[in-house]
């Protein structure tokens, strides 16, 4: 499936008052990688919802493993995977390291979804070109 890495800087204003990660950050940081994992598929966010009419990816389900802390000035790689494609919803995991060792495990579970004139917003399902896309790890960046 499909796979990217970042990496980041911690800054002071990802902090609180004790120089560590404020938690919340976390997930700011992941829907990044996430939308970085649609560039890498071959469109950017924006480019990737116009071309296939959809309204967005939401997200449905969310949560994260915190095993150790993270600190102003480290730098640390968050890899974000596609996991599981389904008909109109996919799993994302995002792995967060420093010096190799994991710091936090995220996990998203992201609908397709559609403009519905009478709910606003609908799931549909995934186009195929774009599910292509998500099970290709060597997609075009």
């Amino acid at each position: 499936m499909l796979t990217n890495k970042l990496t980041r800087r911690v800054e002071w204003g990802d902090c609180d008052p004790a120089g560590i990660v404020f938690n919340p950050q976390f997930f700011r940081w992941f829907d990044h990688g996430t939308a970085m994992l649609y560039e890498a598929a071959g469109w950017p966010k924006q480019e990737m919802l116009a071309l296939f009419g959809a309204a967005g990816c939401p997200i449905v389900e969310t949560r994260a493993v915190f095993k150790a802390p993270c600190r102003y000035g480290e730098d640390v790689e968050i890899t974000t995977e596609i996991v599981d494609l389904k008909d109109r919803s996919f799993d994302v995991k995002h792995t967060l390291t420093k010096n190799g060792h994991v710091c936090v495990e995220g996990f998203e579970t992201r609908v397709w979804t559609v403009k519905d004139p009478e709910k606003g917003l609908k799931s549909a399902k995934i186009p195929d070109a774009l599910a292509a896309r998500f099970r290709d790890s060597h997609s075009p960046a």
